[in-house]
Order: structure tokens, then sequence, then C-alpha cells
């Protein structure tokens, strides 16, 4: 088995890269277990806040961004034992017009087909992909199978479980689809991976709000005043129940008319 170590990091390529949540994570287990060493060769991102706070955050990968995912030419980049790929779920997420993600049906969630050229090209050692729940839903699971089978003719194996964050002691109820694909080798021909076991959820919202937060954030009184009424008519559809520190986050929404937890917060002083 490899060890990646300050002589021989751990190569990683992300795609649909955003802030690079990956590399987060990357660098927190490195903090953790100082001998485990990485590095970003590559990422793709075209959104142009993303790629804004990309380069605020990690300002050493600014020029490793290849842009268009459709548009690389994977044989000149550089190589890479990890590939990241949490491609766009507007097409596949119930917030959204659940439109699927068919190869060549030319919606942003089809995305994910154009990741078979880096897989092909560089037969990267692991893969790890995270979308939304409704992925493994009977509407979409025969093209997440599609998927997996392609993966499996090109060496990988793949292992897939659905996730929640509150599972792992973060106070928000976010339930996420993981997949892990490794590389079958002659040395390890049958790769195992397990997910990790569920912590014991010990956090509330109140231990990760900011201490101190800008007025813009509060609603107003006529807000308020808006709020209180139109929830007691419950042809609206409205839920306005906001949640104290000691409650555990909804996952937020951004479909339009659908938002019925906000995640408001009352405040006490």
């Amino acid at each position: 088995m490899i060890e990646y170590t300050k002589e021989r990091p751990l190569r990683v390529a992300t795609a649909f890269s955003g802030y690079d949540s990956q590399k987060m994570a990357l660098e927190r287990l490195h903090k953790v277990f100082p001998v485990f060493c990485y590095e970003l060769v590559a990422w793709s991102e075209i959104d142009e806040n993303a790629i804004a706070a990309h380069n605020a955050v990690f300002p050493e990968d600014k020029d490793k961004n290849l842009g268009d995912i459709s548009k690389i030419d994977w044989s000149k980049a550089p190589d890479f034992d990890l590939f990241t790929y949490s491609f766009p779920c507007q097409d596949i997420s119930s917030s959204g017009k659940q439109r699927g993600f068919e190869e060549g049906a030319g919606t942003r969630s089809s995305l994910l087909w154009e990741c078979k050229k880096a897989i092909e090209a560089k037969k990267p050692r692991f893969l790890m992909m995270e979308n939304v729940k409704a992925l493994v839903s009977a509407k979409f699971l025969p093209f997440l199978r599609q998927w997996q089978t392609w993966l499996h003719q090109q060496g990988y194996e793949n292992f897939t479980q659905v996730l929640n964050a509150s599972s792992y002691n973060v106070p928000q109820n976010r339930e996420r689809v993981f997949m892990i694909s490794i590389l079958r080798t002659d040395s390890e021909p049958n790769p195992s991976f397990y997910f990790p076991k569920k912590m014991k959820l010990e956090r509330r919202i109140k231990d990760i709000l900011e201490p101190n937060v800008d007025e813009s954030f509060y609603l107003s009184d006529k807000a308020l005043e808006y709020f209180c009424r139109v929830n007691n008519d419950k042809s609206h559809g409205h839920n306005f129940t906001p949640k104290d520190g000691e409650d555990v986050a909804f996952t937020v929404r951004c479909k339009s008319g659908h938002r019925v937890d906000y995640n408001f917060l009352k405040y006490e002083e």
C-alpha cells in the first residue's frame, strides 16, 4: 500500500471545485495526521464567484484552474491519484426541475459524463463523488447504476452510501450520497472501503454561531410582522418557526415557494 508522505504526496485534482471543500478536508486531515501529505495539482471551475472564493482561500493554487471541464485536454494535465467530481445537482435535486443527468442530455448535471475523459486519460487510484440524496431515488438510480457500471468496466470497485451530516457531530440534517471508487490493481485485486461509523451528535447551532453578527442579517420589524401574519394563514403553506441555539439546522432549500425551513434563529439578550 502506498503511503502518501512529504516525499510522495497524494496528488489531487478536483472538478466542479467551487471554493474546494475537498481541499479543506484534506488540509484538516493533514493537520490531524501530519505524516499524511497531499498536493492539489489541478482544479476545474467556471463560476466567477466560486473562482474568486477559491483564489481567496487558496491563492497558491490560482494558476491551476483548468477551466471548463468540457474543454479540458486531460492528456496535458498533471497526473493525479485522487479525482473528486461532485457534479452539479440542480437537475437532480428535489428543489430543482429534475431534468436529469442522462448522458448527452445537455443539462448541468449531465456534465458528470465529461468526467469520463479525465478518468480514461489518468486512471487515478481513487475517485470521490458527492451529491444530493435524490441521486439514489427511483427516478435517477438507473443513471447512477449506468455510471457505476462504466466505472467497473474501467477497473474500479464502487462503494456508495447516504450519509447525514448530523451523524458526524455537525448540527445540521443534511443527507448526501457519497461514492468512493478504488482502482483494482495486481497488488490489490479486491479493494475494500468502509464508511466512517456514526458519531454522537453533541454540537448544536449555538456551538457554531459567530459571536458578532452584522445587523443586516436580522429580520426587520416589518419582515417579522409579515412572517407572523402569513404563518397564521395555513393556505400559504408558510411555516415560520424560528429555531434556538439548542436546535439542529435543516438543509436550506433553494426552490422558490418551498422554503419552509429557512433556519431563522431566535435571539434573546
